[in-house]
């Protein structure tokens, strides 16, 4: 594949988030709603959680990868994989691959409150039941691209000559991307990636055909020439975070129930029996 920018991605379309109150100690965004598969390929939803310890229980999943990245606070997350756990502040990220299935949890201490964001990728067939596999990334670890007026945190994928080593079974770019006011930047990506923007603070112009955009507002990519390297150019009109996912697409059957994402019924049914018999890696969490 030629490394080269080619062509320049415009915007497909453009979208408001809009926040719903879960419950007193949960606030929910979906910016991938749930059930696009065909479209959103290989991502599966994207939601923003603003809450408080006790919004979660602890809870299985199978046949996914989550990327959950943290815009503020702190969390504490659980999980059978490996019988541990750890803390994620903000910048941090986690990516855990449930593959054939874990049980885990994030909260918040008692009286703290945190703002993130969890995006599921679907697993290819042939992964759907790998062993399970956490990494954790902190911000101050990241390898970054600095640009005039711009910074990018590569937290997986590459932007530019900068490479993280974090693993994927679905390649996946995932930048976070900090613009002065007057700057422009450019992220290359492969043609045949589907991605997404998300603005995390001020507001900007997107793609090709300058589209306007700002906080709490999500933006698709247009298509590109599969064969060939596309890029995305962003403008800051006042001083800009955002974060862009970018994968490959699966081309392959979902079938989603809860936490589990398998490719047939009769998969989804064999998870839940495989959960209520115990035959996820269980530890004291």
């Amino acid at each position: 594949m030629k490394r080269e920018n080619g062509k320049r991605r415009s915007i497909k379309k453009i979208w408001t988030v809009n926040e719903r109150t879960i419950s007193p100690i949960h606030i929910a965004g979906p910016i991938l709603e749930p059930g696009n598969w065909e479209e959103y390929d290989p991502f599966l939803l994207l939601m923003e959680d603003k809450f408080e310890k006790g919004a979660f229980d602890v809870h299985p999943h199978r046949g996914i990868e989550t990327i959950t990245f943290i815009i503020d606070g702190t969390i504490n997350h659980y999980d059978s994989a490996t019988g541990g756990g750890g803390i994620l502040k903000k910048g941090d990220l986690q990516l855990m691959t449930a593959g054939r299935g874990v049980v885990h949890n994030e909260s918040p201490a008692d009286g703290e409150s945190v703002h993130l964001l969890q995006l599921w990728v679907n697993l290819p067939r042939k992964d759907k039941m790998t062993e399970p596999r956490y990494q954790n990334m902190h911000a101050k670890d990241m390898p970054v691209r600095q640009e005039e007026g711009a910074l990018i945190r590569v937290y997986s994928g590459s932007s530019g000559d900068v490479v993280s080593d974090t693993l994927n079974y679905v390649p996946v770019i995932f930048v976070e991307i900090i613009v002065e006011s007057g700057a422009t930047i450019s992220q290359d990506l492969p043609g045949s990636y589907n991605g997404f923007i998300y603005v995390l603070d001020g507001s900007g112009t997107f793609g090709e055909n300058k589209v306007e955009a700002k906080k709490g507002q999500a933006l698709w990519l247009g298509a590109a020439d599969e064969s060939n390297m596309s890029s995305i150019t962003v403008t800051a009109n006042e001083k800009l975070r955002l974060v862009l996912f970018a994968g490959e697409p699966l081309g392959e059957p979902v079938v989603a129930r809860g936490p589990f994402v398998m490719n047939t019924e009769e998969e989804i049914t064999q998870a839940y029996r495989d959960y209520r018999n115990g035959m996820f890696i269980t530890q004291n969490m």
